[in-house]
């Protein structure tokens, strides 16, 4: 198992990060290639892949920023096939990610994750992140 950070995007790359879309979210759509190369292409965001050989098995989106107070970092979209799940793939993934965002200079890491997903919080604690007494507003475009 390899963790690498997408530098180039194909149909199978597609077709498999499509397949992981509704383990990660049943609203979510299927991407296209011109979506998946733009994700690939913009500053400040990096796609993670986890693979056995050429069969991507999970993924992890980092995006960091630059604001006044400083360098931000997020963990987004963090999800293995349900084939693969117990094998530390997610670990790798966020272990890799994390190591990205301390390059890029920043000083903490947000991510959100569900109460419902007890292993991925689990997951998370484990790996030092705290939950913090915040609120989370969303705003939705009709």
């Amino acid at each position: 198992m390899t963790v690498t950070a997408l530098q180039q995007v194909s149909e199978s790359l597609l077709e498999q990060i499509n397949l992981l879309l509704p383990q990660l979210s049943s609203s979510a759509a299927p991407m296209t290639l011109g979506e998946l190369s733009a994700i690939v292409n913009r500053e400040g965001t990096t796609l993670f892949v986890a693979q056995d050989g050429d069969v991507v098995l999970g993924m992890l989106t980092l995006v960091t920023f630059k604001i006044p107070t400083g360098t931000r970092a997020w963990i987004e979209d963090v999800v293995v096939d349900e084939s693969a799940r117990g094998q530390g793939l997610a670990k790798e993934l966020v272990q890799t990610g994390l190591a990205q965002a301390k390059e890029a200079g920043a000083a903490t890491v947000d991510l959100t994750s569900r109460p419902s997903r007890e292993a991925a919080n689990a997951l998370y604690r484990g790996l030092g992140f705290v939950a913090r007494e915040t609120n989370v507003y969303r705003f939705t475009f009709n």
